[in-house]
């Protein structure tokens, strides 16, 4: 109970209070470092050639850190979506998919379906929702709702995201392949992953501009997640974990545009304004060199592998952080926003002004995330996380299953990041495995797929987002809108986890 105080009190202040999360990761932190001193000896028993003040601070030196390359998403994300604006290419962009929709609910499902999940395929670490949230609040919908669909949209392919990272340091602890495990994984959803897509279109149907209230388009919503899973499922069970979120989302995106255009595209035709080819090739430039450039880096191995090698990275057993700076998806954002403005000639005083204008905004985001990382960093470090892993699967006995989920959307809540919550959990997940006597495959599988539901409700995920549509101090009403969807796919995850792998 001591260790998941912290926790709560975060969700508490969040959810009932609606204090922001700078405020609510501040209270979670003093209490998590009085509990690491107090109850959980971190600097005394933990550590204690350390310390307890060099403790703390090593642990929030590597939150400072995960900081800085969290920002280094957030910052050129929000300066493409920035300069978009000043530049009108935004209403170019919205002309045009207007052309292929008049109806904003399916365009909910286009951005924050098909677009997040194949950033999230692509580029990972923040960076689809980072790009959706601004694109969904230029079609008109409300920046809490923008947030909350694009948070939900992005989970079923986080498990894959980053052309399949969160599953490599699985593989070293189960000892299963990658395919194996990505074939497991994907079995979670896609015997669920249909529940996104409706909770976009019902969020979405509450939320269309100017406030109108419209019924949810329930088959279209069911549709454009058989247009995603499908292929999604097939490219995990036969080719592995790189590509399923990356080609799921482009195969899904192609097919569903296409039967759309055939059953709706005359009337949204109709009703939209032409775009020139020259005109919507210039407003996509960002876009579309991010596409090329982080394909042409996680798809051709010389050239990843050349990236791959440039790191920053610093040591203070036991602290410690790394970032892979030319391969990090934040450098091939910037690279693209700088690319983009070199091809269509912005001038440079615009584009200053454009950092400057953002960098200024990223300012009060900056205490939030190093509030919420520097909890999950003193809760790593004292074994407060072992703990609350140790305790639920000491009670759970044979119901393990109906749990396992849980346990990795606890890493990814505490750690950001459902690569660190495999990194973190899969080890014990496999050990409970074995010691109850369940499928080590399957209790594997089920970490990877609650670390990536685990995303949505992420404090420092919702935080970062939030900043892209300038939301800052109401990051409770998105953990509101998103904790309910990820409690009951989480639940059903843990029971799918029971019937197939008990």
């Amino acid at each position: 109970m001591l260790a998941a105080l912290p926790i709560l009190v975060i969700l508490v202040l969040m959810i009932g209070m609606r204090a922001s999360a700078a405020r609510a990761g501040s209270a979670g932190l003093a209490i998590a470092v009085v509990l690491a001193w107090w109850q959980f000896g971190l600097g005394t028993t933990v550590m204690p050639q350390l310390g307890m003040f060099a403790s703390v601070g090593g642990a929030l030196a590597e939150a400072g850190f995960i900081a800085i390359t969290i920002l280094w998403i957030i910052f050129p994300a929000l300066c493409i979506h920035e300069l978009q604006l000043r530049t009108g290419s935004m209403d170019v962009l919205q002309q045009a998919m207007a052309r292929i929709t008049g109806d904003a609910r399916i365009m909910a499902l286009l951005i924050a379906w098909f677009f997040v999940l194949f950033v999230e395929g692509a580029a990972g670490f923040g960076t689809s929702v980072a790009l959706a949230a601004p694109f969904l609040v230029s079609a008109g919908f409300g920046r809490v709702a923008a947030v909350s669909i694009a948070l939900i949209g992005h989970a079923v392919g986080v498990s894959f995201g980053a052309v399949g990272t969160p599953v490599l340091p699985q593989v070293a602890a189960t000892g299963f392949s990658a395919l194996e495990l990505a074939g497991a994984t994907a079995s979670y959803h896609v015997l669920l992953g249909w529940m996104m897509p409706l909770a976009v279109m019902f969020l979405a149907a509450r939320a269309l501009p100017g406030g109108v209230r419209a019924a949810p388009l329930w088959g279209w919503a069911l549709f454009a997640a058989c247009c995603f899973l499908l292929p999604f499922y097939l490219l995990a069970r036969y080719v592995g974990p790189e590509l399923p979120t990356l080609g799921g989302a482009l195969l899904g995106a192609l097919l569903f545009v296409g039967i759309l255009k055939l059953v709706r595209g005359a009337r949204a035709a109709d009703a939209a304004p032409g775009v020139g080819g020259a005109e919507l090739l210039r407003a996509s430039a960002p876009y579309l060199l991010l596409i090329a450039l982080v394909l042409a880096t996680r798809l051709f191995p010389p050239l990843k592998a050349q990236l791959g090698s440039v790191t920053l990275s610093w040591s203070l057993a036991p602290f410690s952080g790394s970032m892979q700076i030319l391969y990090h998806p934040g450098t091939m954002l910037l690279a693209s926003l700088l690319l983009a403005a070199l091809f269509t000639r912005i001038p440079l005083a615009v584009l200053a002004s454009t950092m400057g204008a953002v960098g200024m905004r990223l300012l009060p985001v900056c205490a939030a995330l190093l509030a919420m990382l520097g909890l999950s960093r003193v809760m790593v470090h004292a074994g407060m996380i072992d703990a609350l892993a140790s305790t639920a699967a000491t009670g759970a006995g044979s119901l393990w299953p109906l749990l396992a989920p849980a346990i990795g959307v606890l890493g990814t809540f505490v750690t950001g990041s459902a690569t660190a919550s495999n990194i973190l959990l899969t080890e014990f997940q496999v050990a409970t495995a074995r010691q109850l006597g369940l499928s080590v495959l399957g209790l594997g599988a089920a970490q990877g797929f609650g670390a990536a539901v685990g995303n949505i409700i992420c404090p420092h995920n919702i935080v970062a987002a939030s900043a892209t549509v300038n939301l800052v101090g109401r990051e409770g009403e998105v953990l509101r809108q998103t904790a309910v969807v990820t409690f009951v796919y989480c639940a059903l995850g843990g029971a799918a986890a029971l019937l197939l792998f008990a």
